[in-house]
């Protein structure tokens, strides 16, 4: 079976990493890595290849960039070349980035079956760019993997039949499993000046955090205060650098790096004593670290991860977040509980269920 694997945004070659290694382990599969280039930094996407072992892509779409609709209709015109000299019998996506949308998109209308990484998940804001390209993916999609129970009453209740839906675990975990001794490894905290539980980890990415200027200026103002108590890294995303304003955080005690490696963040998170994140796969991440997260967001769509997890849904207002997280710096850590099929073993049941449909 000829399968194409299609990246393109940070987290999407996490969760390749598992499935592009599971598909090389069995030999009735034969994977073509695409990569878009939506993430088109190298910060952003060619160190991830290297700490994640990922094989160097046969093709490089160059489509990052623009406006959401822009680079999913760049991303669609290039792919469609791309699956027009070498047409696959599968094409597997993963997660929910623009790119996941347009290769949807454009295998639907070529006709070639769909498996989707990642179904399921809903936040149930439609205002959220993500959920409208996890809803149609979904819907496009002819095999649903899902990594938590709540995925699978989504879809139930969006009238997808049992027969393409499948609970397999979180293939973002297995990476993390995989990968967790080599992130030991790295030296990030000497070369930051930091001390194991002695400091916290901040991220901040989405259009409704940083986009407004007094939203984003409040949420600084209260990572300085948290700094205050220990530092605060905060490695920053090309689209929130664009919103710092020059002076914002002088004097603080917020280190402000570049993108990191995977494994550079993977021993961040792993050290830290509290990580506060408006990102959706650092809630599973930490779950599995054991650290406690405070989402900086009005909903989730992994609710697994509050449910069983590390994690708590803290909102976006300031004030309301800087007591919690004083308080989770004071007092000990809850502890959570792994999420059923979070074992490492994700890829391997999903390349299962595609390798008993092969004819």
């Amino acid at each position: 079976m000829n399968v194409t694997c299609v990246v393109g945004a940070r987290p999407n070659f996490i969760k390749m990493a598992a499935l592009v290694q599971e598909l090389r382990r069995r030999p009735r599969f034969c994977p073509r890595l695409i990569h878009t280039g939506q993430h088109f930094s190298p910060d952003m996407s060619d160190s991830f290849f290297e700490d994640l072992e990922l094989p160097h892509p046969d093709a490089n779409l160059g489509s990052g960039g623009g406006s959401h609709t822009q680079q999913t209709a760049h991303i669609m015109l290039a792919l469609e070349a791309e699956l027009t000299a070498h047409r696959p019998d599968l094409l597997l996506v993963v997660g929910d980035v623009n790119s996941t949308l347009a290769a949807a998109l454009v295998g639907a209308k070529m006709e070639i079956p769909i498996a989707h990484v990642e179904a399921g998940l809903r936040s149930f804001d439609r205002r959220m760019p993500e959920e409208i390209n996890r809803v149609v993916t979904d819907m496009l999609s002819g095999y649903l993997f899902v990594t938590e129970p709540s995925g699978v009453e989504n879809l139930r209740a969006e009238g997808i039949s049992d027969g393409k839906i499948h609970l397999v675990g979180n293939v973002m975990i297995d990476t993390l499993l995989r990968f967790r001794a080599k992130a030991a490894a790295s030296d990030i905290l000497n070369r930051l000046a930091l001390a194991p539980k002695q400091y916290a980890v901040a991220t901040l990415h989405r259009p409704s955090n940083v986009d407004e200027p007094e939203k984003l200026a409040g949420l600084l103002s209260m990572l300085a205060e948290i700094g205050r108590r220990v530092p605060v890294v905060f490695p920053v995303h090309p689209r929130t650098r664009q919103r710092i304003s020059s002076g914002t955080l002088e004097g603080s005690r917020v280190i402000l790096t570049a993108p990191l490696s995977y494994l550079d963040f993977l021993r961040l998170m792993s050290e830290a004593r509290l990580v506060l994140t408006d990102s959706g796969g650092i809630q599973e991440e930490t779950t599995i670290l054991g650290v406690p997260c405070l989402t900086m967001r009005e909903n989730t769509e992994r609710p697994v991860t509050i449910e069983c997890g590390t994690n708590k849904l803290v909102g976006t207002d300031p004030a309301r977040i800087l007591p919690i997280a004083m308080d989770a710096l004071e007092t000990e850590p809850e502890r959570g509980r792994i999420p059923d099929l979070w074992d490492g073993k994700a890829a391997a049941r999903i390349l299962d269920v595609l390798e008993a449909a092969v004819p």
